[in-house]
Formats: C-alpha cells, sequence, structure tokens
C-alpha cells in the first residue's frame, strides 16, 4: 500500500487518530452519555444493515493509514457487544503501521480480554465513575457493580494489554468525592488513571458548566495527599495532561476539554455507527460515506472524499464555547464515541 503524503486541515493540523463507532448499543446508561430519561431501556438502536460492516469498516480504516491515521480507536456504544468484534480486531490488526485500541465499559471485559488480545488488540481504555457501588451504579444507571469492571481491568491486564487506561468523567454534585478514592486504588497498579472534564456532547445529556470539575481542582485534591508533578505528552496532540506521583507509585491524566481546550492540537476524525464521518466530538453534521462504499465507489473516490473532508476541517468548539452552545443540536456521544 502506497503511502500519501499526510492531510491537514484548515488550522494546519494533520489527521493521526481515526475513532469507530462499531455499534449504538449499550448495556449501560451512564448520566453524561445515554441518560434513560432520554435513551430508554428499550430505546429503538439502528438495525443491524444500517451498521458498516467489518469489511467495510476495514477498508475505510486502510485509507486513513495510508494518509497518516497512526492510531484507531474502535468505541460505541459499547463494542464489545458488537458480535465478532474479534474477527474486525484482527483485520484492522494486519493493517500496517496501525495501533488498534478500544474503549469499553468493561462489563464484558473479564469474559473476552484474552480473544481481544489474541485477535491483535494492543490497548483498551475502561471507563470507571467510582469505586463506592452505590455512586457508581448512580452513573451507570443500569445497577452494575464495580467489582466486575475491576476483574476485566485485571484480565486485560493479565492479557498483555498494559498499561490499562482507566477513565473517569467527573460531575459535580455525583462522583468528586470519588477523585482520591480512584487515586488511592490505581497508585502502584500499573494502570493510568485519567479524569475527564464533563463535557456537553450531544443534546441528552442536560449539560450544564457549573456540574463541570476542573481539572485544576482534580490535581489540588490529589496533590494534598499525593503530592504531583507534571511530565510531558508521549506524543504531539495527546489530548491528556499527564503528571506523576513524586513518590513514584505511577502516573495520572487530567483531560480538560472545557477548562482548557486542546482543539490546537485536535488530530482526531471519527466515523460513526451508521457511516458518517464527523470532523470533531461536537459536531452536528456529517458526511456519508456508507452511501459511496454501498454504491460501487472505488478507493479513488473515497481517498478523494477522505481528503475534502480533512482538507475544509476547521472545527474549534471547545475554544469558541458560549453559553449558546449547550443548546446547539450535536451528534450523540453513542453514535459516535468519546
Amino acid at each position: 500500500m502506497t503511502t500519501l503524503p499526510p492531510l491537514l486541515d484548515q488550522c494546519g493540523r494533520p489527521v493521526r487518530d481515526l475513532r469507530i463507532s462499531i455499534t449504538d448499543r449499550c448495556n449501560f446508561r451512564c448520566v453524561y452519555c445515554m441518560p434513560k430519561t432520554v435513551f430508554g431501556r428499550d430505546y429503538p438502536f439502528l438495525p443491524r444493515a444500517e451498521l458498516l460492516s467489518f469489511e467495510e469498516i476495514a477498508r475505510i480504516a486502510r485509507l486513513f493509514a495510508a494518509r497518516g491515521v497512526q492510531k484507531l480507536r474502535l468505541t460505541g456504544g459499547e463494542p464489545l457487544l458488537r458480535h465478532g468484534v474479534e474477527n474486525l480486531i484482527a483485520q484492522l490488526a494486519g493493517i500496517p503501521d496501525l495501533e488498534v485500541t478500544l474503549t469499553t465499559n468493561g462489563s464484558l471485559l473479564e469474559k473476552k480480554a484474552a480473544a481481544l488480545a489474541a485477535a491483535g488488540l494492543q490497548r483498551v481504555t475502561v471507563s470507571l465513575d467510582a469505586l463506592d457501588d452505590a455512586i457508581f451504579k448512580r452513573m451507570n444507571d443500569a445497577d452494575y457493580p464495580v467489582a466486575k469492571v475491576l476483574a476485566g481491568i485485571e484480565a486485560a491486564a493479565a492479557a498483555g494489554m498494559v498499561p490499562v487506561k482507566v477513565n473517569c468523567v467527573v460531575k459535580r454534585g455525583v462522583n468528586e468525592n470519588q477523585i482520591l478514592p480512584l487515586a488511592r486504588h490505581f497508585r502502584n497498579s500499573g494502570h493510568i488513571l485519567r479524569y475527564i472534564e464533563y463535557m456537553d456532547v450531544g443534546s441528552s445529556n442536560g449539560w450544564k458548566l457549573d456540574e463541570v470539575v476542573p481539572s485544576a481542582e482534580v490535581l489540588r485534591v490529589i496533590g494534598d495527599e499525593f503530592p504531583l508533578e507534571p511530565i510531558d505528552a508521549n506524543y504531539p496532540g495527546e489530548v491528556a495532561q499527564r503528571w506523576r506521583y513524586k513518590d513514584g507509585a505511577g502516573e495520572i491524566g487530567v483531560i480538560s476539554s472545557v477548562t482548557r481546550a486542546f482543539c490546537d492540537s485536535c488530530t482526531r476524525i471519527r466515523l460513526s455507527t451508521e457511516g458518517k464521518l464527523y470532523t470533531c466530538l461536537f459536531a452536528s453534521e456529517g458526511h456519508d460515506l456508507r452511501e459511496m462504499l454501498r454504491g460501487g465507489a472505488e478507493d479513488a473516490a473515497l481517498e478523494d472524499a477522505i481528503t475534502r473532508i480533512w482538507q475544509a476541517r476547521s472545527d474549534r468548539y471547545s475554544q469558541l464555547r458560549m453559553a449558546a452552545t449547550p443548546n446547539l443540536k450535536k451528534i450523540e456521544m453513542s453514535y459516535i464515541g468519546g
């Protein structure tokens, strides 16, 4: 496969990261993503025929790899609910110079970790918003226990997918009292705990600015008990700011998309469950690649579409966020991934 020159958008940002939502279904109803008050328990999700096939996903991934994408992340919904996901991972793992990763709520990870690793999955990120069962169940709204998620994390580590990244979305009035318990638990574990500011993704989570716990507050809470020091990013465009414990007990990260926007270095593009390409997590409109795929488009035509979409990109939502933005219609996270 011939590698083409890297793509640059209107702000000079290259495309480096492709996130693919492989299902809109989820067995959780997290309050910040798929709240039960909007989606219900029996929400009518997309018919299977409307989802991209594994072969269609792999085809798009190969085209992006040729244009400079180095990391691919499978998301959802909950990606481990997609039947045969191991087969998709095996196809993607065969693409040269492409790191294949996955984000999960951890509910099926203990059972699937070994097979995922054997298929070629290199890393996994697990969502865990609390250690306290009552608070965690309040956040996932599915009566799912913390112990099962922790078992999934350890199964992933045992399968060789280390370090496991553990993401906690912090929402004021709900789980900010879990900041320290989580830090205490994952110190010296070899895993990397990351705290994410509650974001206004989609139009269903009722986001309010006063429910955001700023990353600076998170660092202050942890640092008062366990002194921290900043460390350099692993690569250009990394969204998490990295900090390590001064006593050598590991590192944490903070993702500050509300209080410290990182739009200037954003290299991500997202493919939704039904095959639309989105150039921003907060976008309202996508570009339909599924129609092209199923209409018989040659690779050259798909490459041209991808090129035009990225080169026209000028998104800077988080930098431009204002009082009116929560009311804007945006694609739901369950279709676009995190």
